[in-house]
């Protein structure tokens, strides 16, 4: 079948204020640690919250907000000066691409994939605490799928949208690429019953899925893994579907990737990712361009800079058909929920440096709120000028035998 291929119209620069803001982004993968967990959801456990009469979202995994706060401001205030310092040193890699191989030798010598999985579990395994003092714990800011909806409802209602888009059923086996710390993985099991398996490269975060998918009774399993370490860990024809939300920002080969989860689906299994791409708009050759792709990468964590056709010709000459390829975001912009995410952070901000001032909290709190909220308004210039989207959709399947 022929992908829908939506490519948004161009449109002007929004002046962005020269102050900061937040991003979250994605989680990747490390080794091959695996945890099962335990039993499925209780039937009853199901609740739904309604916007403007069309949309209802399963929140019955939703975590307690003020309880994640409280454990994510712990663990920051006992990082060590090590972990602080590995985590301020990690964002040198966003200044370098995968496709400039010659630059990456240069940087971190021919063993640069290690550093670069380095500084990868360095970074993750202190942003998801600091995202987790907001409305992104998931590490992604979603689409925007409902105006009146909060962000957090709009992740509910992108992840339902992405199961239908994978037909997603009771008993069936889906591989979550960077699964973060399982929250995504428990809504789609809470949502349509599936058993997810999420791999993911940070274990810390695995750890805490673990413990969340036990709290809510699932019997989800995760393993510790670099994406770019292939083959994956799993044996042929092992999943029923697969999903992937802005973990590709750190894939070295995406062709080489996709080849392997083609290996690892059953016949007429259905793929679909939503991840960070740069768009027809944007011309490296412009210095405005290039200037705010500079300020982006490191806040959303890209090391690549794919485009929706490298993906999709990827997933081709894998062996997938693209059956859809768009950005489900009303009106084709992520802004409003970007903009929505910055406002919280720079509030976030000014009452952690007041409490540094006054040495209620240890001075490393201002450094690492100061690197989180960098940048975040080059984030929203570059949505609201179409250049590129965090959310870019596309939806494949493997040729049934």
């Amino acid at each position: 079948m022929a992908a829908t291929v939506a490519h948004p119209p161009d449109t002007s620069a929004i002046p962005g204020r020269n102050d900061s803001s937040s991003d979250t982004t994605r989680t990747s993968e490390t080794s091959t640690e695996k945890v099962q967990l335990s039993k499925p959801l209780k039937p009853d456990s199901f609740t739904t919250t309604q916007h403007d009469g069309n949309h209802r979202i399963d929140r019955s995994v939703s975590p307690k907000r003020w309880k994640t706060f409280i454990k994510a401001f712990k663990h920051i205030h006992n990082l060590t000066p090590k972990e602080v310092d590995d985590f301020m040193s990690s964002y040198e890699i966003y200044n370098q691409d995968w496709a400039d191989q010659d630059a990456m030798v240069k940087a971190f010598g021919p063993n640069y994939q290690q550093r670069v999985g380095d500084c990868l579990r360095a970074y993750y395994s202190v942003l998801n605490h600091l995202c987790s003092l907001g409305d992104v714990e998931k590490m992604y800011i979603p689409p925007l799928m409902d105006k009146k909806a909060s962000v957090l409802d709009n992740q509910l209602l992108t992840e339902e949208a992405l199961a239908k888009d994978i037909d997603l059923k009771p008993g069936m086996k889906v591989l979550d690429l960077g699964c973060g710390r399982g929250r995504v993985a428990a809504h789609m099991t809470s949502y349509g019953g599936a058993q997810v398996t999420g791999l993911n490269i940070d274990a810390n975060q695995i750890a805490q899925a673990e413990e969340f998918n036990t709290e809510c009774g699932l019997s989800n399993e995760f393993v510790v893994h670099d994406q770019n370490e292939l083959p994956l860990p799993f044996a042929d024809a092992s999943f029923d579907a697969f999903y992937e939300i802005q973990a590709l920002s750190l894939c070295k080969d995406p062709a080489a990737l996709f080849k392997d989860i083609f290996r690892l689906l059953k016949p007429g299994a259905k793929f679909v990712l939503l991840d960070w791409v740069s768009l027809p708009t944007y011309n490296p050759e412009d210095p405005v361009h290039a200037g705010l792709m500079r300020r982006v990468k490191p806040l959303i964590g890209a090391v690549g800079t794919p485009t929706p056709a490298s993906f999709e010709k990827a997933l081709v000459d894998a062996g997938f058909t693209v059956t859809r390829a768009d950005n489900p975001s009303i009106d084709g912009l992520q802004a409003p929920l970007i903009d929505k995410v910055d406002i919280y952070f720079r509030s976030v901000r000014r009452v952690i440096h007041g409490l540094v001032r006054l040495r209620a909290l240890p001075p490393h709190f201002k450094l690492l709120i100061d690197r989180l909220c960098l940048d975040g308004q080059a984030f929203v210039t570059m949505d609201n000028m179409r250049l590129i989207t965090t959310t870019w959709r596309i939806v494949a399947e493997k040729p049934a035998v």
